[in-house]
């Protein structure tokens, strides 16, 4: 497990000196998306490794059966939690970027429409929030 967390340390660190680098650099068109992709494809393979390295020992099914003779919480509420928290915020960001980018050109054309697109804009952070509520919801119930 250590090696786990040594390796994910050494991977951000890189990442974030990469990432620097770039700045600096100014790289952007496809180098950027290059060094993106190479990030992506690092962490998720450190992901699958370490979760093969888990269930491999058998510390996970120990924990599980532990957890369950003592009452404790279900693993698959705890999943629905984070993916609902997780997906509407990925969702929410992705509404706020396409709305509040509509909100500024409207803006710019015609000042008194500030009132309206923020409207919109909050509207759209609200989904965040609902992802937040149904999170706590299901918490509630284990």
């Amino acid at each position: 497990m250590e090696l786990i967390l040594a390796a994910t340390i050494v991977l951000v660190l890189s990442m974030v000196v990469l990432g620097l680098y770039c700045i600096k650099r100014k790289v952007s068109g496809r180098s950027a998306k290059k060094v993106l992709g190479i990030n992506i494809m690092t962490f998720f393979c450190l992901l699958i490794v370490s979760t093969v390295i888990m269930f491999a020992n058998g510390n996970v099914y120990a924990e599980v059966a532990e957890t369950q003779a003592e009452g404790g919480v279900n693993g698959l509420g705890l999943i629905a939690a984070a993916l609902s928290t997780g997906l509407a915020t990925i969702g929410a960001g992705i509404a706020v970027a396409v709305s509040s980018s509509a909100a500024l050109g409207a803006i710019s054309e015609d000042s008194s429409l500030l009132g309206k697109t923020l409207i919109f804009v909050g509207l759209a952070e609200g989904i965040a929030i609902y992802g937040l509520i149904v999170s706590i919801l299901i918490l509630g119930r284990l």
